[in-house]
């Protein structure tokens, strides 16, 4: 059974790319969550609590939210 890597074990790219994962992940809840905040009711499918909690499921649910989540014009 393999033993668990940690930090120090992974090399600079490796280290370099979790951390670019994490920010794009960061910047895309963020912005789900901002348009959520701005724009109304009527123009979001479905409840905006649920797109809210799928802002928060990884990188799938802010990419859902702006694929099918906002009603065009």
């Amino acid at each position: 059974m393999e033993s668990r890597k940690s930090w120090n074990d992974l090399s600079p790219s490796q280290q370099r790319a979790i951390v670019a994962a994490g920010v794009v992940q960061l910047l895309l809840a963020t912005a789900a969550l901002l348009d959520l905040r701005r724009r109304p009711s009527e123009q979001v499918r479905g409840p905006k609590g649920l797109w809210v909690a799928a802002a928060f499921v990884n990188t799938v649910g802010p990419l859902a939210y702006f694929a099918f989540g906002r009603r065009r014009g």
